[in-house]
């Protein structure tokens, strides 16, 4: 195995993790991190990136709670407009166009939608569903997004609609209404390189750290490889745990609600091209998703019930969900869906606020909220994933109020992310297209991996698309530190179980040799 690699400050490794740990007892931070989602990691980033040194911790792997579980969607909040969320809405949009033109274009593409014009959708229906989408292109023009990046709106014949997803039943077919949105190519590799580009900026990113005990001026920090525990001292302190958000805060209520999601194979529903809003009929506005994803799987989503009880460290579909998913996906389709065609399923929590006001998790606002603790601990709840770096702003303005700290404004509205570059160049780079699509201007350096070892240009398992030289990069650059890093988050091969046990011998051989290195 070369050499080849990024610049090393990016690099996160278990060489790097121990050196860093071993020397924070030594250190008072300006900034602890609790969390290592998208919300936890895009703090470390706006705090690193102003000049404020930085720890950041998880006390399980980057992206394992709720940031691996969506849709992979960075959408303009169309579903906030039509629940009156018009603020919502606005940030959505505008963060959404962040994403696109500068901070990951390499990582979020455009993807049309099709909401298919049933008998089961009346024409008043289509009607509002039209001007939704019209409202929805006036969000992309005030948020600065040209129409290079998202396409308009448009009304399509029944041809075009079945042309894009020709699983749909023709009969009564009156066609379509398309919309465009914004697709991440995976949510993990969007906290990866969140976590990689705060490294970049001085913060310590520090997995398999567990938080014991939290206070305004740092915390108790448990080694979860080693057992042993540390204090780290900080000036200020940003709880970003999400749905585990309320075991280290006193005071901090959360309604968690529990979206599962379907994994299909993409054969399942004949080569469709493009997203579908599939209405929920007799649900208003609401729409279950049907996800393409490139890589010969499809999803669809999702839910939005109430996660009530104990907070799992994996949360597990119910058999309810998943038939109510395949029942709305079948009132559109042509072909048979079946519960054996399920071929994988997750489900993440939101961190929804409680309010106290009784109401279903579905109508509770996706506004975050920024809290302070009586000891001075700052919590960020609430949010999407679409809105993290907003969400990270507010939180480190917080804390940098609160605290007299030494920083300017926020920077990373226009901060590339690691692997980041304008579309011009991303489509010349001499690399595969999936690679350049997860990796952006890395993705040369992946392939140059088998310079030496031509054995890790090969997929890990018959029918994958991920290969050897995306494992090894993810311990040797990515912070992988064990197997279920590998498969559950660098890649997404877990997804399927199946995929998953087809892998496993490849991922364990190949992790102690990459770690060598």
């Amino acid at each position: 195995m070369n050499d080849s690699g990024p610049e090393p400050r990016t690099s996160l490794n278990a060489a790097r993790r121990a050196r860093e740990l071993a020397a924070l007892p030594d250190e008072v931070v300006d900034v602890l991190v609790v969390g290592l989602g998208a919300t936890g990691a895009g703090a470390a980033l706006d705090a690193a990136s102003r000049g404020l040194s930085v720890a950041a911790i998880d006390a399980h792997d980057l992206a394992f709670g709720t940031s691996r579980w969506s849709s992979k969607l960075i959408h303009g909040g169309l579903r906030y407009l039509a629940s009156g969320q018009v603020d919502v809405a606005q940030e959505s949009a505008v963060e959404r166009g962040v994403l696109m033109r500068h901070t990951a274009p390499h990582l979020v593409r455009a993807l049309p939608f099709v909401l298919p014009l049933t008998p089961l959708v009346s024409r008043r229906e289509a009607a509002v569903a039209s001007a939704g989408m019209r409202a929805g292109d006036l969000l992309r023009l005030a948020a600065r997004t040209p129409r290079s990046v998202l396409p308009g709106p448009r009304r399509l014949s029944a041809v075009e609609t079945l042309r894009l997803a020709p699983a749909l039943r023709p009969h009564g077919l009156r066609g379509g209404l398309l919309s465009w949105d914004g697709q991440l190519c995976d949510d993990a590799r969007l906290v990866t390189a969140l976590a990689r580009t705060a490294a970049r900026h001085g913060a310590h990113v520090l997995t398999r750290c567990r938080a014991v005990r939290l206070t305004g001026d740092g915390a108790l920090v448990r080694d979860e490889l080693t057992g042993r525990e540390i204090t780290v001292r900080a000036r200020s302190v940003v709880n970003a745990a999400g749905v585990w958000a309320g075991g280290l805060v006193d005071g901090v209520r959360l309604r968690p609600s529990r979206g599962t999601h379907l994994v299909l194979r993409a054969d399942a529903l004949r080569g469709l091209s493009a997203g579908m809003h599939v209405p929920i009929p007799g649900a208003g506005a609401r729409f279950v998703l049907v996800l393409p994803q490139g890589d010969g799987r499809v999803y669809v989503g999702l839910t939005d019930e109430p996660a009530d009880g104990p907070i799992p460290d994996v949360p597990e579909p119910t058999e309810g969900e998943i038939g109510f998913l395949l029942d709305v996906l079948g009132s559109a389709v042509d072909v048979p869906v079946r519960r054996t065609d399920v071929v994988g399923a997750y489900a993440g929590l939101r961190p929804l606020l409680d309010l106290g006001h009784g109401r279903d998790t579905a109508d509770i606002s996706r506004r975050h909220a920024v809290l302070t603790s009586k000891d001075g601990v700052v919590t960020i709840v609430g949010g999407k994933l679409t809105t993290y770096r907003r969400m990270a702003q507010d939180a480190v303005d917080a804390v940098v109020r609160a605290r007299g700290l030494d920083a300017g404004p926020s920077r990373t509205a226009r901060l590339p992310l690691v692997g980041a570059a304008p579309r011009a160049r991303l489509d010349a780079l001499d690399a595969p297209s999936r690679l350049v699509r997860r990796y952006g201007t890395e993705a040369p350096l992946l392939a140059a991996l088998g310079g030496e070892d031509p054995a890790l240009l090969e997929p890990v398992a018959p029918g994958l698309p991920v290969t050897g030289a995306e494992l090894a990069w993810a311990v040797l650059h990515e912070g992988a530190l064990d197997v279920s890093d590998l498969l559950d988050r660098r890649t997404r091969i877990g997804l399927v179980a199946a995929d998953r046990e087809a892998a496993l011998p490849a991922a364990e051989a190949l992790l102690p040799r990459a770690a060598l290195h």
